[in-house]
């Protein structure tokens, strides 16, 4: 069997609060720490959660979020997502370099984080400046030892590509996220990977459909039951010899969604049974 770690996605309030319990009964020994509060990254912290954490739990990456106003749609979304938006560029910046250096407490190597609508135009004044603002937090996480990673979805996978080929670092990758390239109508996330090739050093297990109008995401759904193709997205991600973690991310809460984490779980260890 191609062994690849599995795991899910946890807040860090609910590890600092609860420990690890719920990955422990759900049978995953790694996970994607996600903090959306900048303000509990502290050196306090990062001591309790590597009491908590100890050996028995991995983690792949810490997803980092930003203050400010955010709009998961078509219409704000643009102007109120990542880096993107000018009136809160720069104090997003700040946060996902505190979030860095909480990484590097953690001993964690890579940061994760969506860096919003990256224009289509390479030649417009918002692309270049977008660009100068990703630059700038990347070199920051490489003079740390760190990954700057990019989760996928709110731009077309050549779009991506073309940043990092103009923020020219070489500590850049992606996390891919299959369901996120349906739900804004980017791309076939199968067909993705062979624009993103080996720079792919995260993947969220998560499927979902296409938008059905001009305002609204699609729909996510439980793995399996989208459009992700998800034996020839680990064929495909195989090929290039990926080696790191699949995440597995359902957006609900509660019971159901324990068990569609499961599910999720099962699948994935089906497909790769076979390699």
């Amino acid at each position: 069997m191609y062994k690849l770690d599995i795991g899910v996605i946890v807040s860090l309030e609910s590890l600092l609060k609860d420990g690890t319990e719920e990955l422990e009964a759900l049978g995953l020994d790694t996970c994607q720490v996600n903090a959306w509060d900048t303000d509990i990254l502290t050196e306090e912290n990062a001591s309790v959660l590597k009491r908590i954490l100890g050996d028995k739990i991995k983690v792949s990456s810490l997803w980092v979020g930003w203050p400010g106003p955010k709009a998961w749609d078509f219409i704000d979304g643009p102007a109120t997502l990542g880096l993107v938006p000018v009136e809160f560029r720069y104090v997003r910046m700040e946060a996902l370099k505190k979030g860095a250096r909480f990484a590097k407490m953690l001993d964690v190597t890579d940061i994760t984080t969506h860096v919003g609508f990256l224009p289509e135009n390479p030649s417009t004044t918002e692309y270049r400046e977008t660009v100068v603002a990703i630059k700038d937090v990347a070199f920051y996480c490489k003079s740390l030892g760190l990954f700057f990673n990019f989760e996928t979805g709110q731009e077309t996978p050549v779009t991506l590509v073309r940043t990092i080929e103009d923020i020219g670092l070489d500590n850049l990758g992606i996390n891919l996220d299959p369901a996120n390239l349906l739900l804004y109508g980017k791309g076939n996330p199968v067909d993705a990977v062979d624009i993103y090739k080996d720079r792919i050093r995260g993947v969220h297990v998560k499927d979902g459909g296409y938008p059905t109008d001009g305002r609204h995401l699609g729909k996510e759904t439980p793995v399996g039951e989208g459009l992700v193709d998800f034996p020839r997205l680990l064929d495909r991600l195989i090929s290039y010899q990926y080696k790191g973690a699949l995440i597995i991310e359902r957006e609900i809460s509660g019971p159901e969604q324990k068990e569609d984490i499961r599910k999720a779980k099962s699948i994935l260890l089906d497909i790769l049974q076979k390699y």
